[in-house]
């Protein structure tokens, strides 16, 4: 109890300890680079295991892909970019990180995002990605790569089903702002 106390009190919180390296960690009295990793590896199965979880999820709104991950996303110091990969009655099989960019940019290529969708067998996709900077408004960049995702799931027979931009306190839906149909 007396290391749990510890990290608390170093971290602040647990998702801080979460988001904590192996050398932050093991700073910590008590907690070797062993201990350090059996600590991060506990929060990886606790994140698979939430994955896993949603499979039953249903993903039908804008505001369903928000109530998901916006609790992920929306302190994120760094622009992070996942897909929600759906089985054929819109039930999420699950949520992939394909990129963590910067304050202001993030690199997405279309062949990590299309692999994780076959490999999920996924029938559509949900792109969904935070803008630290408070503003959900889409970039050009972000319009570029949603556009190209678009075209390359029409090839693939994967239906770009939405774009969810979230921030901190709002988000918006490309599809239901009509940047594509």
């Amino acid at each position: 109890m007396v290391t749990a106390q510890r990290l608390l009190s170093t971290f602040g919180n647990v998702r801080a300890i979460s988001e904590a390296s192996l050398e932050e960690l093991s700073n910590v009295r008590g907690i070797g680079l062993a201990k350090a990793a059996q600590i991060k590896a506990a929060f990886e199965l606790a994140k698979r295991g939430d994955e896993e979880l949603g499979e039953k999820t249903l993903i039908k709104t804008a505001e369903d892909v928000v109530k998901l991950v916006s609790p992920k996303l929306k302190d994120k110091k760094k622009e992070y970019f996942l897909i929600l990969s759906l089985d054929s009655r819109d039930k999420l099989i699950k949520i992939s990180e394909i990129s963590i960019g910067s304050l202001t940019a993030n690199l997405v290529h279309p062949r990590e995002v299309f692999k994780e969708a076959i490999q999920t067998s996924a029938v559509s996709i949900v792109l969904v990605h935070n803008h630290p900077s408070g503003d959900p408004k889409p970039s050009k960049d972000d319009l570029v790569i949603t556009d190209k995702l678009i075209k390359g799931g029409k090839i693939l027979g994967i239906k770009i089903a939405d774009h969810v931009i979230i921030s901190k306190n709002s988000f918006i839906s490309l599809r239901l702002n009509q940047y594509f149909s």
